[in-house]
């Protein structure tokens, strides 16, 4: 027997809302609805429409209604990091700031004067970057933010729409852990760091497992959009959670790539991996499903060519993805290379040339057109992903023997093809969907038509293709890899 499963997968740029069906075997999908997503500049800040996302998934619930595609339940996840402030009453206390707002701007430096970095990572075994949530938060507190000192809960994006469709205030654990505020060996929020650098603690809410079940829809809602009563489950609600859980893997000699407008690159562990050398390689440790780890690195990513593809559409090129991949193909190879996770990359005003100002500086042909631009950010990309998956090797203390790539990366069979020639092992990628497969799996797993993980990755297998890449052109890409790491 069919059963449907309603996925909201929310990213930086845009969201979906996609319908699974399940048989017990295999799982198809279907696009309901597609929206969009932006930050909006507000007097100097950058914030997230949470309101109309909202909207938004309403108008999903009432085109299943129209279809008579009522699904059993609904989970959703989005990126990390961000998150809301809830006051009395539950009142939504302003426009969530969006994470590459400037001010954290210098917020990461100033923490380290009131804890160590040693002591930060210890309690949290998180990757160290500006647009965690900890600066986030700590911004607010030192700018005596009037929102930080009438919040009474604290919600990550995903938890906050749970909380519209649902009432219920719970912080989801694949969420919680990129927060750089969860301690992953005790289970619970890090409060002797939160304590140390005066944030306050009472706002932060119990934390729950992926699969668990929040309740009904609110009446209201139901009734407005027809729907009815169905069940919300928090999936993993962090969409490389979910995107990780529907790894179509087998055995354990494997990394995974999630590729969009982030790339982010690890291993699954039991444990989290809390040392030295993962410091020193500033590796994170997010949460996964069946109480696993995601030992990863965040890598900046599609972002570079869609800020590129979005200058040069200003400028009056407009240029899709496949042409400028194309542009790429044809360019002379190895022209210069960036490190994808530069700074000068995290939002700057103008991408092409910025790119064009770091090669300049490390004293490096300036790619000076768009396919050599373009080809320069595709070619750093797989020697970034190299890099990590050696750092990568070097902490699971064996070799991993083939990558798989999931997401939308996995459209750009150009960046697939570089990413085996540079690691040098075979790479597996699809599927596309990979979030919201995860996602719609997870709730079948809550409500107990799927048994666990590994059940999980095999309805993947059976369901989606999957595209192989064979490493090409060794001994160039490893006298590439030999420059980029002088970089």
């Amino acid at each position: 027997m069919h059963q449907r499963y309603l996925a909201f997968d929310v990213g930086a740029s845009s969201g979906r809302a996609v319908l699974g069906s399940f048989d017990g075997e295999r799982l198809s999908l279907e696009d309901v609805h597609r929206f969009p997503n932006s930050m909006g500049r507000l007097l100097g800040h950058l914030h997230w429409d949470v309101l109309r996302l909202f909207e938004e998934m309403k108008q999903a619930f009432i085109i299943c209604t129209r279809k008579g595609q009522t699904p059993v339940s609904i989970g959703i996840d989005t990126w990390g990091v961000d998150f809301g402030l809830i006051g009395k009453h539950q009142t939504l206390l302003g426009n969530p700031y969006a994470y590459r707002d400037p001010h954290t701007d210098g917020v990461m430096e100033w923490a380290f004067t009131h804890a160590s970095k040693e002591m930060i990572f210890e309690q949290t075994g998180i990757q160290f970057m500006p647009i965690n949530t900890l600066y986030h938060l700590l911004a607010l507190n030192r700018n005596e933010s009037p929102l930080l000192k009438q919040a009474e809960q604290f919600l990550m994006i995903p938890d906050l729409f749970n909380l519209f469709l649902t009432g219920v205030t719970a912080v989801e654990f694949t969420n919680a852990t990129t927060t750089q505020c969860y301690n992953p060996r005790t289970g619970t929020w890090a409060w002797p760091l939160m304590d140390a650098l005066d944030l306050p603690t009472h706002i932060m809410p119990d934390i729950i497992q992926p699969g668990t079940v929040l309740g009904p829809l609110l009446p209201e809602i139901a009734e407005e959009t027809g729907i009815g009563l169905i069940t919300v489950i928090a999936p993993a609600t962090h969409d490389t959670g979910s995107a990780v859980a529907a790894v179509p893997a087998q055995g354990e000699d494997w990394a995974y790539l999630s590729s969009g407008t982030w790339s982010l690159m690890g291993i699954e562990s039991a444990q989290p991996i809390i040392t030295p050398d993962a410091l020193a390689f500033n590796m994170t440790n997010e949460g996964g499903v069946d109480h696993t780890f995601r030992v990863l690195k965040n890598i900046a990513g599609l972002w570079l060519i869609q800020e590129c593809q979005r200058i040069w559409t200003r400028e009056g090129d407009e240029l899709s993805f496949d042409e400028i991949t194309r542009l790429a193909e044809e360019a002379p190879p190895f022209t210069a290379l960036i490190d994808p996770d530069d700074p000068a990359f995290l939002n700057p005003m103008h991408m092409p040339e910025t790119i064009k100002e770091v090669c300049r500086q490390s004293r490096q042909p300036i790619p000076e057109d768009k396919g050599r631009i373009a080809r320069c950010i595709f070619e750093s990309l797989a020697l970034k992903y190299r890099l990590v998956l050696d750092q990568l090797t070097h902490l699971r203390g064996k070799p991993i023997e083939r990558l798989h790539i999931v997401g939308g990366g996995t459209k750009n069979r150009l960046l697939c093809q570089y990413t085996a020639n540079a690691t040098q092992i075979p790479v597996l990628a699809g599927p596309i969907e990979a979030t919201a497969i995860g996602n719609i799996l997870v709730q079948a797993m809550a409500q107990r038509a799927v048994s666990d993980l590994s059940q999980i990755r095999s309805i993947v297998r059976n369901s989606f293709p999957i595209a192989p890449y064979e490493p090409q052109n060794s001994t160039a890409w490893e006298n590439a890899y030999t420059q980029f790491k002088t970089l």
